[in-house]
């Protein structure tokens, strides 16, 4: 079961955990499986590790939460939104409002084995060879994965990584006194705040569980307790940017053949805990030739060896239900520390696996919690009469059987599934605060049970309902800042949970259709679209004509949308940017960073995060980095200001 420690967490981040949730959870961590998890139980797990692993608190291994968790959301639903974002940050991890981060921050790819890293190679063998570049020549920056929080220095203040869109200033840190490691500089980007590997195991242990509990005190603490004030003092707890690392340069060659020595070096070279080996790409060509996915760099890996297991016991399995109606099952384990962290749920992936493994009370699994954060079940050592429902968790209804997965079809009533779909709409448009699952669940209680009654709410309402005045206002102000503050039509798309329609098919599927007339496509036209096979566009066909009423009455509310250009158009009307690599830097006078980098990428410009010999053009507003501006006049790129930027893009000022 979850420490005290942990649920006051999950209360701050206002993630809500029932009883039977935290079985669920628990039973993941510790036995590995997830497979008897509805979807909207797989969704609640991954929220739920992220937020006890942000703040300290990690529930599960790395392992567990990649090949567990994350592996089975990604083999139900390939294009779901979390497995195309940087994990989110969740609400109230740290004190302070979430800003717009000055660049995007992604996560890394995840390698385990050699075949993985194999792989990855193979990927930048091809990508060089259609840049005619000899591969065997290529060299590899190999450094430590720092096991700290991330974080993003631009000089004047630090970001937590957020949704690697948006994040929380936490410029205290270093007001507190944290230093840079290496040369002490300021604003070198993304890095994480450590603490010294010697110095914890020395002064803090006897104060902290593990590392991570400590980095996440100094951070969100209002008061430094002694013992991390002294850590501060001494030095011993520093923002470690990732460009100060030490490193060593390799070729793909030596990666292969002598793997296992290089891995086992790289520990030593610093005194933090490291939970892997990061290998990137180092020809600044190819690395923008490769880009990125919204979740991290396809030019960078992480390699993270697995940690030790433990026999555990089933206590029960318990059913969550989730946004589809997909009941899934959650193992609670016998409590555990394993790894540093105290495990009591694990993930049966759906209860066809609970039903073939004989997963129930009493059943004996074997545990592994790779990485230091995410528990997996490995096996099952001794089976025992499997626990499987017969009615919905939320709301009673009987469960039907659809192959592997238990299913709940009272879609209309059922709470579970309304308030995770409204708490969905809302995370997915990510410009919105207040709105989590506390929330939703007191607003479905009293009689809110969709998105669009959401928008038809009051201040008298919500102090009727029990808010108090200065929360009512708030939430009043975020509703108007969801509708006014620009986002992308794929991302409000993606919002209503259209099966098969993870963010990326949604920008997909606009590229060749406006959003106006995506509820008159027939199954033909999907099929027309690159990714889209029969059986998904049939899918997509059938979930689009089921949310066609409510989507059209909140399109209706008026949202400002960035609407995504169609392939078919590119070629008309080309802009004076059309074609161009831009940098951005500084504080803009007329309007913010983040929306002027979406404006150009709709003129057909490339936006970069860094000067480059690629890059045409740097616009610099107040106080741009002196870096950027520095290296583009020694690269012979041309700096705008932002007047003469907006003149040239033809915007009025």
């Amino acid at each position: 079961m979850l420490t005290p420690e942990q649920h006051e967490i999950l209360a701050q981040s206002k993630l809500q955990l029932s009883a039977e949730t935290e079985k669920q959870l628990t039973e993941s961590a510790n036995n590995n499986e997830c497979s008897n998890l509805s979807d909207e139980q797989l969704l609640q797990c991954l929220q739920i590790t992220n937020a006890l692993y942000r703040a300290g608190e990690p529930v599960v291994t790395d392992e567990v939460y990649d090949h567990v968790l994350l592996a089975e959301l990604r083999r139900r639903n390939p294009q779901h939104s979390w497995l195309h974002q940087v994990e989110p940050e969740p609400e109230a991890a740290f004190s302070g409002k979430t800003v717009n981060l000055p660049v995007k921050m992604l996560s890394t790819e995840k390698a385990y084995n050699l075949d993985a890293i194999g792989n990855w190679l193979k990927r930048i063998e091809k990508a060089s060879a259609e840049l005619d570049q000899d591969f065997s020549t290529l060299k590899f920056r190999m450094t430590p994965k720092l096991d700290g929080y991330a974080a993003y220095d631009d000089g004047e203040h630090l970001y937590t990584r957020g949704d690697g869109r948006r994040g929380t200033d936490i410029t205290r840190v270093f007001q507190r006194g944290l230093v840079v490691a290496g040369n002490g500089i300021r604003g070198q980007g993304a890095g994480e705040v450590v603490i010294c590997r010697s110095y914890f195991k020395a002064h803090l242990a006897d104060f902290f569980d593990n590392a991570r509990n400590f980095q996440a005190s100094i951070i969100k603490e209002k008061e430094l307790n002694q013992h991390a004030l002294q850590a501060i003092q001494q030095k011993a707890a520093v923002f470690f940017p990732f460009a100060q690392l030490p490193s060593r340069e390799v070729s793909a060659a030596e990666i292969l053949t002598g793997f296992a020595d290089l891995v086992s070096q790289v520990p030593d070279w610093v005194d933090y805990d490291v939970d892997g080996v990061v290998f990137e790409v180092t020809d600044a060509r190819l690395k923008q030739a490769m880009g990125a996915t919204r979740h991290h760099h396809r030019w960078q890996i992480a390699y993270k060896t697995n940690a030790e297991t433990m026999e555990v016991r089933v206590l029960q399995v318990l059913p969550q239900t989730s946004r589809s109606g997909r009941v899934n099952p959650v193992a609670v384990l016998e409590p555990v520390r394993l790894s540093g962290a105290l495990i009591s749920r694990a993930t049966a992936h759906h209860y066809g696996m609970v039903k073939a493994q004989g997963i129930g009370p009493g059943t004996v699994i074997e545990l592994t919690r790779s990485g230091l954060v995410i528990p997996k079940i490995v096996r099952v050592i001794i089976a025992k009469p499997p626990q499987i429902p017969e009615q919905c968790p939320s709301c009673g209804h009987s469960l039907v059987w659809d192959s592997d997965y238990l299913y709940c079809m009272n879609t209309a009533l059922c709470p579970a599934q309304i308030e995770n779909s409204i708490e969905h709409f809302f995370k997915t448009l990510g410009n919105v605060d207040g709105f989590g699952h506390k929330t939703i669940e007191k607003l479905h209680q009293n009689g809110v049970d969709s998105i669009f009654q959401v928008y038809q709410l009051t201040v008298q309402i919500l102090k009727e309902m029990g808010f108090g005045d200065k929360t009512a206002h708030n939430l009043l102000a975020q509703l108007i800042r969801s509708r006014t503050e620009a986002i992308e039509d794929w991302r409000f798309l993606g919002a209503f949970g259209i099966d098969r329609m993870g963010l990326g098919n949604c920008e997909r599927l606009l590229q060749h259709y406006p959003l106006e007339r995506i509820f008159s496509l027939s199954l033909n036209d999907l099929c027309a679209v690159e990714g889209f096979a029969e059986k998904m566009a049939a899918a997509v066909v059938d979930s689009l004509a089921t949310i066609q009423d409510e989507f059209k009455r909140i399109y209706q509310l008026g949202f400002n949308l960035i609407m995504t250009p169609l392939i078919s158009g590119q070629s008309e009307n080309l802009s004076a940017i059309s074609g161009k690599q831009l940098v951005f830097t500084g504080t803009m006078r007329y309007g913010n960073r983040s929306a002027m980098k979406k404006q150009a990428k709709l003129l057909g410009a490339k936006v970069a995060a860094s000067v480059t010999g690629k890059t045409d053009f740097l616009v610099a507003g107040e106080k741009g980095g002196s870096a950027k501006i520095k290296a583009a006049r020694e690269k012979g790129v041309a700096v705008l200001s932002e007047e003469q930027y907006l003149a040239m893009i033809n915007t009025e000022i």
